[in-house]
């Protein structure tokens, strides 16, 4: 089987800075893996925040997450400064899925790559449609 290769920073149309914390590191001495997680759901939801994408209070939208995953390249750790690239690879009626690589800062290469598939969904908790407002905004990273 083939390994994937490590995307690139010219592979992603929106960037945001992230900085490593001294207890993200694991025994080993690099990021733990459930830290890679959260700094992907971190960096989509700041971008979505500087998107007009509302994610708290009574107009947020309900995004599910359906999968996730992560494909990894090589080890970061505290004190690494990181900056999230954001692209959308899929757009179906109702949902999308965002990637998200971590770049050590001024690298080209990614040292990880990270994947949500989210689900607008109802109050009912049901799938519903994306609004043309809000198919607009994620379109901005989209590279489909």
């Amino acid at each position: 089987m083939s390994r994937t290769p490590p995307p690139l920073r010219a592979d992603f149309p929106a960037f945001l800075p992230m900085q490593t914390r001294w207890n993200d590191n694991d025994e080993y001495g690099h990021l733990n893996n459930a830290t890679y997680l959260e700094l992907f759901d971190t960096a989509i939801t700041y971008w979505q925040m500087e998107n007009g994408i509302d994610v708290r209070g009574p107009d947020a939208w309900r995004f599910v997450v359906v999968e996730n995953g992560c494909i990894y390249f090589r080890e970061v750790g505290f004190p690494d400064k990181l900056e999230a690239g954001l692209r959308i690879t899929r757009m179906g009626s109702s949902s999308y899925r965002i990637e998200v690589a971590l770049f050590r800062d001024g690298e080209d290469e990614a040292a990880s790559l990270g994947f949500f598939v989210n689900v607008l969904t109802g109050n009912d908790a049901r799938p519903r449609p994306m609004p043309g407002d809000l198919r607009g905004r994620l379109a901005r990273i989209s590279v489909t």
